[in-house]
């Protein structure tokens, strides 16, 4: 007879009674529901919730969820894949009781990410987090290298009362300013408070350039745990934000005119506890590994915007002279660049120092992304691939002539023309198999099918709640 402590398939050893007494100490903290989260590949968070006293069994067995999933769109319709979109089958939901948190912004619950696991016990091909924990593996066993990564999270903060489905915003300050700061003091400071009493350490939070823009920059960790940071923070945010009486919005484009929200991704390649991109006697002291892994970066940025910034509303983002890193290029401290090499302060610099890949919003499945820019950086790691001279300024002032004798490349103006991107590239496509990325191709043919006709004001409006 099977038991709810044998052994079975989505988790460890002891994980069940690990289980039994997390079940009785957050009962005894008040939390009656847990959130177990995971990302599509539309980008947005899907969510099963269990009362508290059943997550012992959701260890052991698993919860359900249909794989249809997969091939969701933004807008919730559904395109399929030759295995995926389908009412068939089912797949179980898995907790990983080493990330669970009990979320401050939402008294009673608490929250964990899930790996996604099928009914005969594989990890199932099209789970993103699971993608992710794979890449970071083959490239500690294959090349005894690690990766410290942080997601920057930008939001747009509006009335919750403004008519239909409208923005106003909910501040007037000017971008950076002491008077939008002191106008959302309130609401900030419970951010800070959450935050820390969830374990999130946090950098920077602060007004941004956009209307009614804030930023929030949290600390480095490992990539899985990083991803899942980010939608831990983007869930703390959007609840605190109800409570205050505001609506938020993480989309690329809230609006069709102006700067959008990114989600830059902070990357840094380690040996041995030495950072690459600080212990070098190349430029800016990063070695030859370092450099080739930027390399591999730029030479796949134009596929990665398939996965980086893989909904029509990210397009109404991606233009010059905005800080969104539309030119494939890299640069010391370069904000206008793709790929900007930070330093970091003197005496700091080993802890400090990474690349920032400026093309990438939070309509990006987090898992995904890292996932990918890891595998393209690695691929110039392999091939030794030289990182070409760097820019300075802004790439757009350089005429057509100029920037081809530079080697600077626009990236892909539409989805469309990133998915093109993304299907010549057999690297990537490698890296996700053949599942997943059959649902990354069609899910952004998808969202492209979902606008066609609109103009950019229509495009901006369709997502502007939907991330």
């Amino acid at each position: 007879m099977t038991t709810l402590a044998d052994p079975v398939p989505g988790g460890r050893p002891g994980d069940v009674e690990r289980a039994t007494a997390l079940e009785t100490e957050l009962s005894a903290r008040g939390v009656h529901g847990i959130v177990l989260a995971y990302v599509d590949t539309a980008g947005i968070g899907r969510v099963k919730t269990i009362p508290t006293a059943r997550l012992a069994s959701a260890t052991a067995w698993g919860v359900g969820m249909s794989p249809v999933f997969d091939t969701f769109l933004a807008n919730d319709s559904i395109v399929s894949t030759d295995v995926l979109g389908s009412p068939d089958g089912d797949l179980r939901l898995y907790p990983d009781l080493d990330h669970l948190v009990v979320l401050s912004g939402q008294p009673g619950w608490a929250w964990a990410p899930v790996d996604r696991i099928t009914q005969e016990g594989e990890r199932h091909p099209a789970c993103s987090r699971s993608f992710l924990r794979r890449v970071v593996t083959d490239a500690a066993r294959d090349h005894g290298i690690t990766f410290k990564a942080a997601i920057e999270v930008e939001w747009a903060i509006g009335q919750a009362a403004a008519p239909g489905d409208e923005f106003v915003p909910a501040t007037s300050g000017p971008a950076y300013s002491a008077t939008r700061q002191v106008e959302l003091s309130d609401y900030t400071a419970e951010l800070l408070a959450a935050f820390a009493a969830q374990g999130v350490d946090v950098d920077q939070i602060h007004p941004e350039y956009a209307t009614g823009q804030f930023e929030i920059s949290v600390g480095a960790l490992d990539p899985v745990a990083a991803a899942d940071r980010s939608v831990l923070v983007r869930q703390t945010i959007r609840a605190v934000s109800q409570r205050h009486g505001l609506k938020v919005s993480f989309s690329p484009a809230v609006l069709a005119e102006g700067v959008g929200n990114g989600g830059h991704v902070h990357l840094s390649a380690w040996r041995d506890g030495a950072n690459l991109h600080a212990h070098g006697e190349r430029r800016y002291g990063m070695t030859a590994e370092a450099e080739s892994f930027a390399a591999g970066l730029l030479a796949h940025l134009p596929a990665l915007t398939a996965v980086t910034a893989p909904s029509p509303a990210s397009h109404l983002r991606l233009k010059p002279s905005q800080w969104a890193g539309v030119f494939a290029v890299w640069g010391h401290e370069t904000r206008e660049c793709a790929v900007r090499v930070i330093t970091g302060t003197a005496g700091m610099r080993g802890r400090a120092a990474n690349l920032e890949v400026k093309p990438v919003d939070l309509a990006a499945n987090p898992y995904l992304a890292l996932g990918c820019l890891i595998t393209a950086g690695l691929d110039g790691l392999e091939s030794a691939s030289p990182l070409p001279e760097e820019v300075t300024g802004d790439p757009a002032r350089f005429t057509a002539e100029e920037a081809q004798a530079r080697g600077v490349r626009r990236l892909p103006t539409s989805l469309a023309e990133s998915v093109g991107r993304f299907r010549e590239d057999e690297r990537l496509r490698a890296a996700l198999g053949p599942v997943l990325a059959d649902a990354v191709i069609a899910v952004r043919l998808g969202e492209v099918a979902a606008v066609a006709g609109l103009d950019d004001e229509l495009v901006a409006a369709a997502y502007r709640w939907k991330y």
